[in-house]
């Protein structure tokens, strides 16, 4: 059974900085592609940042420059360093797998985290 625990989210001021965190277990992220995404109230999850299996990168048009997703193979965990934050970034972040990109671009991940909040005060 896969279980993925995200930690890191909390209060920040526009401007400031947080790290996300992504731990695994049932699953290597170094064999899937692992993506982070958000749900801002009212309007639809959407991803942000996703990284291969390989550990190649992408990121959604708003956040890239200001985003960075990486991976610890040895600690089997995958990270979000958000800089720059403004309040449009407030939202509950997942972390979610799958075997392919295509599920993660397509939203349909098979597996989630239960998500940390972020909120970023002006």
């Amino acid at each position: 059974q896969v279980h993925l625990v995200e930690s890191g989210g909390g209060l920040v001021q526009a401007g400031g900085s947080l790290r996300l965190s992504c731990a695994a277990s049932g699953i290597i992220f170094s064999g899937n592609a692992t993506g982070w995404y958000r749900q801002a109230p009212g309007k639809q999850r959407e991803w942000v940042a996703i990284i291969t299996g390989g550990g190649n990168t992408n990121y959604e048009v708003s956040v890239k420059g200001r985003f960075t997703i990486s991976r610890d193979n040895a600690k089997n965990t995958v990270y979000l360093q958000m800089n720059s934050l403004q309040p449009e970034d407030t939202a509950v972040y997942y972390c979610a797998a799958a075997p392919s990109l295509l599920r993660l671009y397509s939203n349909s991940p098979t597996s989630w985290g239960q998500g940390t909040q972020v909120t970023v005060s002006s």
